[in-house]
């Protein structure tokens, strides 16, 4: 979409095809476009229906605000999912920031929650559509904030008490994981970094990477790691933290709370399997979690850990041990057949096994519904047998 486009959307002619466009979600395309066409040209139409299909997508990251949001496909793609971006204000607001500039800003996710926080906010990206659509975001929900076109790394941004950057971590090939090809690049990020800010970050961020004295956060959204972030000058409180974020709300642990892999040890399965979430495991807090459940790791190399007590935990799922069944795939596929099992949950660590093709050879057909974890305990293939609580 172009910036003439977009701007047309804007427009009152552009709102009535617009909502025309939401109201024929469920009819055909080609009907749709015929209908619309009649009343617009092409490449309007094509803009508006583009906008509907990219709102329903969006619900995932941003919930009821989409529906009035605007985006790109590639922003909206890049954009923070809302719980996040709320979170990360949170922080901001902690540490008593009531100002923030967003260095890179996009289609303006995170500055709709800064706003909603009560920071004042700015925003610059190079892109002037997506300048255009942070600033239509804000006014579509009544939020205050300034956007132009700038470019990130020539900003002053010393009048804030917070700058906050997302680099673009792309190539022409795609996504990109090397920081060399960031845009920014790193060299900018680590010089950001001796600042109070915050870096938006992938999840598989290399803890060597962090510069000393910054914060590294994983933050995980109902069970899926969604990034990490890196914190500097007076936000960084930790070293390493994760964050989970649930249906009970948000919850997070440091290094401080992480005895050690010494202090927790290594023994058999217990009653109980807990199996950690994925920002708690990034940040390499493992064992934080198995002394939160009195417990210990089945392996020195594995995230499984298990205990003895029942706990319930937001930084792991946590599963009873029914039984230990055999780990070679003909005695495990008698074992199952013979306890009526016909669909069958495989969850994995540390073994060589894929789950969709183990289970097709299994070929199993009865009535019962299991959860099967095949991992290593002691350094030996084991076959649990689970009920998750």
């Amino acid at each position: 979409m172009d910036l003439d486009a977009f701007r047309w959307l804007l427009t009152d002619e552009g709102q009535q095809v617009l909502a025309r466009a939401t109201e024929l979600i469920d009819v055909p395309e080609l009907q749709a476009q015929a209908e619309l066409r009649r009343t617009a040209p092409a490449a309007a139409v094509a803009a508006a229906m583009t906008q509907v299909e990219l709102r329903v997508r969006a619900e995932q990251k941003f919930g009821d605000l989409a529906s009035r949001m605007y985006f790109t496909p590639d922003a909206l793609e890049q954009a923070t999912r809302l719980s996040v971006a709320t979170h990360r204000a949170g922080r901001y607001r902690a540490f008593g920031a009531s100002s923030l500039i967003d260095l890179g800003c996009g289609i303006g996710g995170d500055l709709v929650a800064g706003a909603r926080a009560g920071l004042v906010c700015a925003g610059v990206d190079l892109d002037p559509v997506r300048v255009a659509v942070a600033e239509a975001n804000l006014a579509a929900l009544g939020l205050p904030g300034a956007v132009q076109v700038a470019d990130a790394t020539t900003v002053d941004h010393s009048p804030f008490d917070l700058a906050f950057a997302d680099p673009a971590r792309r190539s022409g090939a795609g996504r990109s994981f090397h920081v060399d090809d960031w845009v920014p690049p790193w060299s900018w990020v680590e010089d950001l970094l001796r600042r109070d800010a915050c870096v938006k970050v992938a999840p598989g961020i290399p803890h060597d990477m962090v510069p000393r004295g910054v914060e590294a956060e994983w933050v995980s959204d109902h069970g899926e790691v969604k990034e990490a972030a890196l914190w500097s000058g007076r936000t960084a409180t930790a070293e390493r933290r994760a964050t989970v974020i649930g249906s009970g709300g948000l919850a997070s642990i440091t290094e401080e709370d992480d005895p050690g892999p010494d202090a927790v040890g290594v023994g058999e399965v217990g009653a109980f399997l807990y199996e950690p979430d994925g920002a708690v495991i990034r940040a390499g807090l493992v064992t934080a979690v198995a002394a939160g459940v009195d417990g210990r790791l089945v392996d020195p190399k594995i995230a499984y850990v298990t205990s003895e007590l029942s706990f319930r935990t937001p930084f792991a799922r946590g599963y009873r041990v029914l039984e230990h069944l055999p780990y070679r795939e003909k005695q495990l596929k008698a074992a199952l057949r013979e306890r009526g099992i016909g669909r069958l949950t495989i969850k994995k660590r540390g073994v060589d096994v894929s789950p969709d093709a183990l289970r097709k050879r299994l070929a199993l057909s009865g009535d019962e519904e299991a959860t099967l974890v095949l991992t290593r305990v002691g350094g030996a293939g084991t076959a649990l047998l689970v009920a998750p609580f």
